[in-house]
């Protein structure tokens, strides 16, 4: 029996917002991850990143973000100059597409996540409209929170989730959006 072929949005796009521009990652980008992951107090927010983090992981990372085989979007977040300095992904996952990002610590606080999650998930919702974007943010991290919130999204339930960083279980906050729910920012 053949499998039923899931929809796909297409490639992952160029998106220019007021202040960033977000493009598909490029193998020049290792050494600018491997200095923001490389900081605990950014990776100790995400779920699957080890810490401490290096260059060689991000070059691992990169080497399967920007193979071309999945459907996924992985955009990197730069300012000005083409800069590096976070990233917000797309991925289907056990069929589910779902959302995380990350940001530089020191671009912490100037509402730059929320510009850049706002207009990916626009443009992604163009492509496919009739999806669920699922995401989570550690119970501690408030600003990952308040941006999906911001954004539109409910939550859905609370739970347990294994992070690699902290090597330990930590209160993980499950969330979802709909197009209708999606309030984009300005």
């Amino acid at each position: 029996m053949e499998r039923p072929q899931l929809r796909q949005p297409g490639p992952c796009p160029v998106i220019e917002t007021r202040r960033l521009f977000l493009r598909p990652h490029r193998m020049e980008d290792a050494q600018a991850i491997a200095q923001s992951l490389g900081d605990f107090q950014v990776s100790r927010m995400l779920a699957r990143v080890p810490a401490p983090y290096d260059r060689q992981d991000a070059v691992d990372w990169l080497s399967q973000a920007t193979s071309g085989l999945t459907p996924d979007w992985m955009l990197a977040i730069t300012e000005g100059s083409d800069a590096h300095i976070g990233a917000v992904c797309l991925e289907l996952r056990h069929g589910l597409w779902h959302i995380g990002y990350w940001l530089n610590r020191y671009y912490w606080g100037k509402g730059l996540m929320g510009e850049a999650a706002s207009s990916a998930i626009a443009r992604f919702f163009q492509r496919m409209p009739d999806v669920v974007i699922h995401s989570g943010a550690f119970a501690d991290n408030a600003a990952s929170l308040r941006v999906q919130e911001k954004l539109g999204f409910a939550t859905r339930r609370c739970n347990d989730l294994y992070s690699r960083s902290r090597n330990a279980r930590v209160v993980h906050i499950e969330s979802e959006l709909t197009q209708e729910l999606f309030r984009p920012l300005p």
